[in-house]
């Protein structure tokens, strides 16, 4: 009995050791970091004064079911890890940017929320309006994922 429980060790012992030594095979997409959003410097933060309540003008709710969809369909469209491909032109540079977007929201059937991805007018310098870039998001807001997606 005591021989087998000593080859049993070394198995699990040789197993262990295998599976750590593959770690930095896979290790990258089970260890990276999730992209974080760019913050201000200390210094910059610490001297930004907040109103004590917002203004008024302007002042918009987002229900939280529609604010939590419409991230999650915008860190699928626009990730903030994406970069442009080489040589892109400007407007395609544009397009890039979250900021070049709208979003439209709406209630779907059972638990679906739509979102809507359509670029700005103003948004990029281009000589017409750019009609190929938007995108419809089907999300379930039961269980947090996206259903389909229309380009």
């Amino acid at each position: 009995m005591r021989r087998q429980g000593s080859s049993l060790r070394r198995v699990f012992v040789t197993r262990g050791l295998a599976a750590l030594l593959a770690l930095p095979l896979c290790g990258c997409a089970l260890f990276t970091r999730p992209i974080r959003p760019p913050h201000a410097p200390p210094e910059e933060a610490a001297g930004f004064q907040f109103p004590l309540d917002l203004p008024a003008e302007g002042r918009t709710r987002t229900p939280a079911a529609v604010a939590a969809a419409t991230q999650l369909a915008m860190d699928d469209f626009r990730p903030l890890d994406l970069k442009p491909h080489k040589n892109a032109t400007a407007d395609e540079l544009c397009l890039y940017r979250r900021d070049s977007f709208d979003v439209w929201t709406a209630p779907g059937p059972e638990g679906v929320m739509f979102v809507r991805f359509v670029p700005r007018q103003d948004a990029c310098n281009s000589e017409g309006p750019v009609t190929d870039a938007s995108a419809t998001y089907a999300i379930d807001t039961r269980q947090w994922r996206i259903l389909s997606v229309q380009r």
